[in-house]
């Protein structure tokens, strides 16, 4: 094979939700922080995410991970995340996929029962606790970043709907999170692109109209993701969760930073306490739990540390190549599955 480019690949889900695994092939990305890594990648140079997530060598249903060395001496590894259209701050499930994938692969020293370490991610450091038996991670726990609602009931004009009520949040990204069954959702399975339709609405609609920036990080701003909600059932009073991730299409899993966003508002609104947990339910029925480990202060905000937990399965690996020949050295996408935005039609058009 005549590749002129060569990365190692480990394929992880997360309750369903594929988060790869970048574990060889990049040594390093510009910037003194991960913040500033990441931002090197959106702003300066895109390559990589499109290489690997554009087809023919990827999908819109999955996100991909680069590991590098943490930048600050208090974490254990660095994290990047890139997913369809950009690049989140901080993403729950991914982050599991990247703790599974360091532990069991050796990346990271496993420690059974209980392996613990620290994230560096683009919005702060996240501390792990994951619980191992046999070489398997049977659980990873994420105390994650400071989470605060940014309103609550705030009135989003969405063309087709008129005025949605949704709450604003924050879990590591902004959600508009809004009541499913108000917007006529039962909250099934083969509800699913009707969500992402009403919900690429909402978010395209929040995301103009409402102006949120984080308190102390002004690089994060902008609702970036719709989290449809239902209510408590059963006895162990579950809650469904179905998150629309751009350009169009549901998380599989409940999504960790959704999850994060609705502890927050659940504690803001004294209907879940501390220590009381959260039981967030994908359309697939897979599930994420998370609680309140304390209360805190995120700049002149009144914020939460949520704890969230899942677990992660390694179902592969593989090698991404690319020949000097292939005429989509970045990949392309198609409005069929990626919606509006088509690139990289033009063969050998690395700039489009």
């Amino acid at each position: 094979m005549r590749w002129n480019k060569r990365l190692s690949i480990i394929d992880v889900h997360a309750a369903g939700e594929i988060g790869r695994v970048i574990s060889g092939g990049v040594l390093d990305v510009p910037g003194a922080t991960i913040a500033e890594k990441k931002r090197h990648l959106e702003l300066a140079d895109d390559s990589l995410r499109r290489f690997c997530l554009f087809e023919p060598r990827g999908s819109v249903a999955m996100s991909v991970n680069l590991i590098l060395p943490p930048t600050c001496a208090d974490a254990d590894l660095g994290m990047i995340i890139m997913e369809s259209t950009d690049y989140p701050p901080m993403s729950g499930s991914n982050a599991m996929c990247v703790v599974t994938a360091a532990l069991e692969t050796g990346l990271f020293p496993m420690q059974e029962p209980e392996t613990r370490l620290v994230l560096d991610t683009a919005a702060g450091l996240v501390a792990v606790v994951a619980r191992c038996r046999d070489g398997k991670c049977e659980s990873v726990s994420l105390e994650n970043v400071p989470c605060f609602v940014h309103g609550l009931d705030v009135p989003i004009e969405v063309p087709g709907l008129g005025a949605v009520m949704a709450d604003i949040a924050y879990g590591g990204a902004f959600f508009a999170i809004v009541d499913a069954p108000a917007l006529g959702f039962a909250m099934s399975p083969d509800e699913a692109r009707d969500l992402v339709a009403v919900g690429e609405s909402i978010k395209t609609a929040a995301a103009a109209q409402i102006e949120c920036v984080h308190p102390t990080r002004p690089d994060i701003s902008g609702v970036t993701f719709t989290l449809f909600g239902g209510p408590p059932f059963g006895a162990e009073k579950v809650r469904k969760s179905a998150v629309v991730i751009s350009p169009g299409r549901l998380d599989r899993s409940p999504c960790g930073t959704g999850t994060c966003a609705k502890l927050a508002t659940l504690h803001a609104r004294a209907a879940l306490g501390n220590g009381e947990t959260l039981i967030h339910e994908s359309l697939i029925g897979t599930r994420f739990t998370a609680e309140v480990v304390r209360e805190t202060m995120i700049g002149d905000r009144k914020a939460v540390i949520p704890r969230l937990t899942g677990q992660a399965w390694i179902f592969g690996t593989q090698e991404l190549g690319c020949d000097p020949t292939d005429p989509f050295p970045l990949g392309f996408t198609l409005t069929d599955t990626w919606g509006d935005g088509m690139r990289g039609l033009n063969p050998m058009n690395v700039t489009k």
